[in-house]
């Protein structure tokens, strides 16, 4: 069994070999880069993404990155290319060929048949004598001294490469295109991401119970209306005006203070001047004032109206924290 240092010693000089080659790719990039990014905007088709073996698994998630990001984009396995599904490369379509060697066999058929469509054909590629480069209309360089794996045979730092290039890619059309967080947001409408991208403290303050009570309520309606709505506070309000809070903090505190509470009223144990939030901010704006403010509960306001309750309790599950 190795030890701890071994371990960790094999493990940094795999991180190192990478870095290292993430590094020099940058200087691979020249004026091939930019036509390519500026053939792709004026394109009017997809984005088609090829390649076999781990190239394949890259090209998928360059095809997933750049669908998220506003670049349509499909995925063609090349070794599905070459028995049927060629078709799935439309006219005006832009073919990106994803190959370490650019010469493996599949490639070296798939790109003939590209060629006869008359499409955009782009090599992503380490080896710029192979028959992918040579035959592409521009070039992808991600060329790398060496993989991670000490035989230098299992695609590690190639396929990094890869990965890499493919983000820079994505991330050049992103910002060329001015995709927004709005933007984001449609193409991410599930999970805590796009949550906190579009989740209003309206959308979860009209699904909470809206607890308030009078500046002169009793301690005891206090108490039954904090309960009731199970949010650990209730508005304090005068004539219609949020005046305070009181919290389940207050209640604790009024306890330890008074051995006799008959006669006490909201005024008596609330706090004064409530952090307040406008109903239609973002739910993530809530959480960074709650944090701020190391504060549970936040008053939802529109207009200076009270709208209701929003709790952090609320945000977590919500997956926004």
């Amino acid at each position: 069994m190795k030890n701890n240092t071994a371990i960790l010693d094999i493990a940094r000089r795999t991180i190192e070999n990478e870095a290292n080659a993430i590094q020099n790719l940058s200087s691979l990039l020249d004026a091939n880069f930019s036509n390519i990014v500026n053939h792709i905007l004026d394109s009017t088709g997809r984005i088609i993404i090829s390649g076999i073996g781990k190239s394949a698994l890259i090209a998928s998630k360059i095809v997933a990155t750049l669908n998220s990001t506003g670049s349509p984009a499909i995925f063609m396995h090349a070794a599905d290319a070459i028995h049927g599904d060629l078709g799935t490369i439309q006219q005006n379509d832009v073919v990106i060929c994803i190959s370490k060697s650019g010469n493996t066999p599949e490639i070296k058929m798939l790109v003939p048949l590209i060629k006869k469509t008359g499409n955009t054909l782009i090599a992503m590629t380490g080896n710029l004598d192979s028959v992918l480069a040579k035959q592409s209309d521009f070039i992808l360089n991600t060329f790398v001294e060496k993989e991670a794996c000490p035989n230098n045979l299992a695609p590690t730092t190639s396929t990094t490469a890869q990965l890499v290039m493919g983000d820079a890619l994505a991330i050049c059309l992103l910002e060329l295109r001015g995709f927004s967080s709005k933007d984001f947001a449609k193409y991410h409408p599930g999970g805590s991401l796009g949550k906190r991208l579009y989740l209003r403290v309206s959308d979860i303050v009209e699904n909470n119970m809206k607890p308030e009570v009078e500046i002169h309520s009793d301690v005891k309606q206090v108490i039954v209306e904090i309960s009731a709505k199970m949010l650990g506070v209730t508005a304090v309000l005068d004539q219609g005006k949020i005046v305070g809070v009181v919290t389940d903090g207050d209640i604790r505190r009024m306890l330890s203070k008074h051995d006799d509470i008959k006669g006490l009223t909201a005024k008596d144990i609330m706090s004064a001047n409530p952090k307040t939030i406008e109903n239609d901010s973002l739910a993530v704006k809530a959480l960074e004032l709650m944090q701020a403010k190391n504060i549970s509960q936040l008053i939802a306001i529109e207009n200076g109206t009270y709208k209701g309750i929003v709790h952090i309790h609320n945000l977590i599950n919500e997956g926004i924290l």
